[in-house]
């Protein structure tokens, strides 16, 4: 334990290990920029189409949404008035919805505990006054970039191929390769995975956090002969709580909306069985695969409320230094 706390004491090596993280991640960037290249030769021209089409639903107003989640319309003939005929089907009727529900709290569960850890793990040990710090932050934040395009996407399905860097590093080890593409549930976790590698943005928000605690309050507690994990729990993390809100939310609704990873990894199918079937994506398919305009509002409608309890149940779970313990 004392040859680790020594080794990580070393700034020298501590900072060769950030410069060799940083590098890798620069690299990865270089090979998505040159796949964007040929993005466009490798996936047909109505995969951007379709996208653009998704991507442009919020363009609509609130009450032409309003008035659509209450009608049975196709986006080719006459609106019809049908009521709660919409949400009668979701809620009662169509198993697919519940399946792609399911898979999106698994993919939010999953995914964001995940990356806000990782992403405050690096922002603590970016915490530190260096000349560099910089140049670090700006690489490991990279990804959040870059991470949901077309590109980063066909690269993610090439990395997790049957023949893939993934497989073959499995390999390597003497492990056996995985079918990402052929389990439900090693599908969704590759797409939980491509969610953990984009953690650039929060590591800002949470670096930002972190030099916001007086050192005053560390210098106490040593005082007093607190170790790391007491001085972790007891200063940083509750004073970091209104931080990890308010990125847990970020991260939470962008979960809820994430699209591009899964439809091209998945071609546009949420496969295989279902496994990648999220719920922007479903609500997409409904929309402009299937025209059933009215009954994907009524599922984005159910969205918003899902996001907006995640809002009003904050002040149960999260300490605010003004309010005391509440």
């Amino acid at each position: 334990m004392a040859g680790l706390k020594a080794l990580y004491q070393n700034s020298r090596i501590k900072y060769k290990l950030f410069a060799l993280i940083a590098a890798v991640m620069l690299t990865v960037g270089i090979l998505i920029a040159a796949v964007q290249q040929v993005a466009f030769e490798v996936y047909d021209e109505e995969i951007y189409e379709q996208s653009a089409k998704a991507l442009n639903l919020t363009s609509y107003s609130i009450e032409n949404e309003l008035k659509k989640m209450e009608q049975l319309f196709d986006l080719f003939s006459a609106p019809e008035w049908a009521g709660l005929a919409n949400y009668k089907k979701m809620f009662f009727h169509d198993t697919k919805y519940w399946k792609s529900l399911k898979v999106t709290f698994l993919y939010v569960i999953g995914g964001v505990p995940l990356r806000l850890l990782f992403a405050l793990l690096i922002a603590m040990l970016l915490n530190t006054a260096s000349r560099a710090i910089g140049i670090y932050r700006t690489m490991f934040y990279l990804p959040s970039i870059i991470g949901g395009s077309v590109a980063v996407s066909i690269m993610w399905r090439n990395l997790f191929g049957d023949e893939g860097v993934v497989n073959l590093l499995l390999g390597a080890l003497g492990l056996d390769a995985v079918r990402w593409f052929g389990s439900p549930l090693a599908a969704l976790w590759m797409l939980i995975f491509l969610s953990v590698w984009q953690f650039g943005s929060s590591m800002l928000i949470f670096l930002a956090g972190l030099k916001n605690i007086p050192i005053s309050y560390y210098e106490a507690a040593n005082v007093d002969g607190a170790n790391v994990f007491s001085r972790f729990f007891r200063i940083t993390l509750p004073l970091l709580s209104p931080v990890i809100l308010f990125n847990a939310i970020m991260q939470t609704i962008g979960a809820f909306m994430t699209f591009v990873p899964a439809y091209i990894i998945s071609k546009g199918e949420g496969g295989p069985l279902d496994g990648t079937l999220l719920y922007s994506l479903y609500l997409f398919r409904q929309g402009f695969v299937f025209s059933n305009m009215g009954y994907a509002s009524a599922m984005a409608w159910v969205m918003l409320i899902i996001i907006a309890v995640l809002f009003k149940t904050s002040k149960f779970w999260v300490h605010y230094e003004s309010k005391g313990d509440s």
